[in-house]
């Protein structure tokens, strides 16, 4: 048997732990640079507060309904999430972080054991720990669990944040609720092809021909109608793969038109993305780079250029990530143009130990004692300290984050007083 635990609003549920003023009230998340809606509370959804609503055009309805708006917490919501995850290994050994609010866990030799009460335990201590209201979805397969999940979550008063599904008869209940475009793993491309083959429901799916949905669907697709078949083929991802691209975008607190402070924030983003390539111990191929300009801003035409560049071995230097980005960025700028977002991203991964070597060309070799020095001496100081002479020594690139809460968890500075 497999259960998705699944974080009930996350963000918002971790605002509320520490201000329970804002429960039972309706709240909602901002993303970088408070931008637009990325969470929010059963509240807010009720009253129509759209997810991806960009606040500029939103500030009065959120006014007029009485809705808290607030910024993105990253560090308390990493911490909490990691509280979460440590009491759900617990409760299992075979567990999979599937993502920063919901784990897959795997319950091997639980044969006998009454399933929506250990749910409950789970839930009961979740929250009574943490704070944090959970659903729970118990289920044979993976893709079930996630089925059961969405049941739990759907009626909270009459499921109780439990949806365990044991039998045939469950299964095919729950499938049949299920719409299509409902189900984990499919697509809009995907949908519009099953809904053209009658499929309304996730029952209707699992009712095609398992060689056809095979042969048009690839593997994954036929994984997918076994596991809702109640035949597990999708397993626990035990380790978490490298990534296969790495960015780091931002849009810029004002807007720039000047190559210098534009070549500051690339060269920024660009040692970003070599830091955490180094941390997953790849090295890179090709680097991306592009320009944009403010879309909201009617008074000019939306600009947007960019490019690419291949490099001749792969790396992992900041160096020489650094300076390949600022000489793309260079080529790409336009004079006169208010650029508000900029963006650089790492692709062609391929792991430290295993690639191809070029005869003619290869990194600098003092170049990787220099960034083990790096690294080691930003991550025993807690951040940034050592940086390219071509970033700005002073500043550190920050979010508009204007409606921020403390970071409860994480600095000891910002911990709740009591009085």
């Amino acid at each position: 048997m497999f259960a998705l635990v699944d974080c009930n609003n996350f963000y918002a549920s971790c605002e509320r732990v520490f201000n329970p003023n804002l429960q039972n009230k309706p709240v909602a998340i901002l993303s970088n640079n408070d931008g637009c809606v990325i969470s929010m509370s059963d509240e807010a959804k009720k009253i129509g507060l759209p997810f991806g609503a960009p606040i500029f055009k939103w500030e009065q309805f959120c006014k007029d309904h009485n809705i808290t708006v607030l910024s993105s917490n990253y560090p308390l919501y990493g911490d909490m999430s990691a509280r979460v995850m440590s009491i759900l290994s617990d409760f299992s050994p075979d567990i999979e972080v599937y993502s920063i609010d919901e784990s897959f866990l795997e319950f091997k030799g639980f044969e006998n054991y009454d399933f929506e009460a250990y749910a409950t335990k789970i839930r009961n201590r979740i929250l009574k720990w943490t704070g944090i209201p959970t659903c729970v979805g118990i289920a044979p397969t993976k893709g079930l669990s996630k089925v059961a999940n969405k049941i739990a979550r759907s009626n909270l008063k009459q499921s109780k944040g439990i949806c365990v599904i044991d039998s045939d008869e469950k299964r095919i209940k729950a499938l049949k609720w299920t719409q299509i475009e409902k189900v984990w793993g499919i697509g809009k491309g995907l949908q519009k092809r099953l809904q053209a083959k009658g499929c309304v429901t996730a029952y209707d799916f699992t009712q095609l021909s398992s060689d056809w949905v095979r042969k048009e669907l690839s593997i994954v697709g036929w994984r997918l109608q076994k596991d809702l078949q109640g035949i597990s083929k999708i397993p626990l991802e035990e380790i978490v793969p490298s990534k296969k691209m790495i960015a780091t975008t931002r849009s810029f607190e004002n807007t720039y038109s000047d190559i210098d402070n534009i070549k500051e924030r690339i060269s920024t983003f660009a040692t970003s993305c070599a830091k955490k390539l180094r941390e997953q111990r790849s090295s890179c191929h090709t680097i991306y780079v592009f320009l944009r300009s403010n879309k909201f801003d009617k008074s000019q035409q939306y600009q947007k250029e960019n490019t690419t560049v291949i490099l001749s071995y792969p790396t992992d230097s900041t160096l020489t990530i650094a300076k390949a980005a600022v000489t793309a960025v260079e080529s790409i700028f336009k004079k006169g143009i208010q650029y508000k977002k900029a963006g650089v991203i790492i692709s062609g991964l391929v792991p430290n130990d295993n690639y191809q070597l070029n005869l003619f060309t290869h990194e600098n070799p003092k170049h990787k004692l220099l960034m083990a020095a790096i690294d080691g001496l930003n991550k025993k100081y807690k951040a940034d300290k050592i940086k390219l002479g071509n970033q700005d020594l002073r500043r550190t690139w920050k979010m508009r984050q204007e409606r921020l809460s403390p970071k409860y968890t994480t600095n000891i500075n910002e911990v709740l007083e009591i009085k």
